[in-house]
């Protein structure tokens, strides 16, 4: 299979292969350009194109070339669309909050008012809830499963936690006490009275 390349690109091409040294293969150059351009690919939302991406920036929520809006008002739908970079109802460019507005007897918050349904969307979403699964971080990847030698290890663990702990040892009795009496320990008390000093100083 031939593929058509323009000549200026492809004359770019091979100074930059010169520049870069080393291997100078077109062939692979051009494979590597477009696994490239295929991963970039494969990030953006299906139908859009790249080149040619055309919408409605409603403040944080971008609605592509295509989009329906739809307002409940008094028992009946009222729709409207991006065309290009602009809403279109009934002929008119007009904003999400005039849309939400327009039939309503009262103050509508037009985010929680309007549903869209996007050119890849099934069915039609409260902006609101757009609005705030963008603003939304991405949840954190879940966890690798755990491999054979940490299982093991993890188990093993497990079996010296469950093993009974050697009985600790009893302490050494205290050595006993020698109540023998020594020497006088046996006479009698020789004191008779109890004197407090205040009665010895004023005798």
């Amino acid at each position: 299979m031939s593929v058509q390349i323009d000549t200026d690109t492809l004359l770019r091409l091979i100074s930059q292969l010169k520049l870069r040294g080393g291997t100078q293969d077109i062939s692979e150059a051009i494979t590597s350009a477009i696994e490239l351009w295929l991963r970039e690919q494969a990030g953006l939302a299906k139908g859009s194109d790249p080149a040619n991406l055309r919408g409605y920036q409603w403040k944080s929520l971008f609605l592509p070339d295509g989009t329906e809006l739809r307002s409940w008002s008094y028992g009946e739908h009222n729709y409207a669309r991006v065309v290009g970079d602009q809403i279109i109802h009934q002929g008119q460019p007009i904003t999400p909050n005039q849309f939400a507005q327009k039939f309503a007897r009262s103050f509508r918050n037009a985010w929680m008012d309007i549903s869209v349904r996007r050119p890849e969307d099934k069915q039609f979403i409260i902006a609101d809830r757009l609005r705030r699964e963008q603003a939304t971080p991405p949840r954190a990847p879940a966890p690798a499963e755990p491999s054979l030698p940490q299982l093991m290890a993890a188990l093993q663990a497990q079996l010296q936690a469950q093993q009974p702990t050697p009985p600790v040892p009893a302490p050494a009795p205290a050595p006993t006490r020698d109540t023998t009496p020594g020497e006088g320990w046996t006479l009698p008390e020789r004191r008779k009275f109890r004197f407090r000093l205040e009665d010895v100083a004023f005798e």
